[in-house]
């Protein structure tokens, strides 16, 4: 009777030994888990202070240039945590989908490949889908309604500091809050639209900056070819310093409506690398400000995937 009931608490001992293994072995990948978590953020934050910098670096280079125009500019600050690397360009120098009249639209679909047939018709189709809804129509009937976009708009106005009433106005006048707005429309080659992705914007107006825009937006312009948009792009830093629009149209060839000289909305392409070999990017769209609080106003911050260096 003995050996039996040694046998029994032999059994419960053992078993207790080995749930108490099982439980050691649990904290321990639990404890590997939080640490492995708490490292990961600890990873963003740093990388989220370097893209601000890298921000901040960009409003400073730009602050810098003065009246030199902003075309394509790279720069790359380095702190104790790592690097962020900051490429700017004009978002004046692309063209408006949601503000552009329908000649510049047509361009640049016809600068890109389209038929010219092709380019007159979906640069009037874009026309037609951004006129403002009437109240006959459902929310659906513009591409920044249906995916988001006037909310999106309103958030926009309001975060760079502009009151309500603004925000509402930019509810009823902007109808693309995104590039890939222009896949909503019936019968929009979807190839059209990445091939004019690089040259075309929503934070921008009715006319182009010249000073600033790639030789294929120059060549979108009404009047002007292509190898006298891509003369122009090589000769334009040597133009004199009082360039205006009506000696700029002159030059090319094209009626002054379309062009102007105006302070830039710059597009940040971010990229943060700690040294650790964790990387994050982003993209931003910031207006410099003259005067104020804030040397700049925020448009867009829109953050890419993170990830570990190989």
């Amino acid at each position: 009777m003995d050996d039996r009931r040694r046998g029994i608490v032999l059994v419960t001992v053992l078993w207790l030994i080995a749930l108490l293994s099982a439980l050691a072995m649990a904290a321990s990948v639990t404890f590997r888990g939080f640490a492995g978590v708490i490292a990961l953020d600890q990873h963003r934050v740093q990388a989220e202070a370097l893209l601000t910098a890298g921000v901040e670096a960009a409003v400073a280079a730009v602050d810098v240039l003065g009246d030199t125009p902003l075309d394509e500019l790279d720069t790359t600050i380095t702190l104790s945590t790592g690097s962020v690397r900051a490429h700017m360009s004009d978002e004046g120098g692309r063209i408006d989908i949601g503000r552009a009249p329908v000649e510049l639209l047509a361009g640049l679909f016809r600068s890109v490949g389209a038929h010219a047939q092709e380019a007159d018709a979906i640069a009037q189709a874009i026309v037609s889908w951004r006129k403002p809804a009437g109240p006959d129509q459902t929310d659906a009937a513009h591409p920044a309604q249906a995916a988001g976009g006037p909310d999106k708009g309103a958030q926009t106005a309001q975060a760079a500091g502009s009151p309500d009433k603004d925000a509402q106005k930019a509810d009823t006048e902007v109808p693309f809050t995104d590039i890939r707005q222009l896949a909503l429309i019936p019968g929009m080659p979807p190839q059209l639209v990445s091939a004019i992705a690089p040259f075309a914007t929503v934070y921008g107006s009715e006319t182009v900056n010249p000073l600033t825009a790639p030789a294929q937006v120059i060549a979108a312009l009404p009047g002007v070819e292509a190898t006298r948009a891509r003369s122009f792009v090589q000769m334009r830093r040597n133009l004199p310093s009082d360039s205006d629009a009506a000696k700029l149209a002159a030059i090319l060839g094209t009626p002054p409506q379309y062009l102007e000289i105006k302070m830039p909305t710059v597009s940040v392409v971010l990229t943060a690398r700690l040294e650790s070999g964790f990387t994050e990017g982003a993209r931003a769209v910031v207006v410099p400000v003259a005067a104020g609080s804030s040397p700049y106003r925020v448009l867009v911050w829109d953050p890419v995937s993170s990830r570990l260096g190989d």
